[in-house]
């Protein structure tokens, strides 16, 4: 009986039709490069808009290939340092002042010497 027991098929798994007489949709090849040198190539369908950035799998926003005057077109807003965001909320003699104080402190044995 075993020998004559049919077997199943695993439907959904493969397919029974073939690509003949199949139109695929027109599509284009993008490429993508992110600041960290990775490269992206998607496919987009013809009529499709195309986005200038795309977000790489580092996380970084990736640039179209080919699209240098994006990169010099974007204005970078330079880095704010510990120094600056202080000076936003105190001023120079605020600062002198706390400096002289955290000194005499330290001189009077309130903050302990690590060496």
């Amino acid at each position: 009986m075993a020998e004559r027991s049919l077997r199943g098929m695993s439907i959904g798994a493969k397919s029974l039709e073939s690509d003949e007489n199949v139109d695929f949709a027109a599509r284009n090849d993008v490429a993508y490069i992110c600041p960290k040198g990775h490269r992206t190539i998607l496919p987009f369908a013809e009529e499709a808009e195309v986005p200038d950035e795309w977000e790489c799998r580092c996380g970084a926003v990736a640039h179209r290939e080919g699209d240098e005057d994006a990169e010099a077109n974007e204005i970078t807003k330079p880095t704010r340092t510990h120094w600056d965001m202080l000076l936003e909320r105190r001023s120079i003699e605020e600062l002198q002042t706390l400096l002289d104080k955290r000194l005499q402190m330290h001189r009077d044995g309130w903050i302990p010497d690590y060496e």
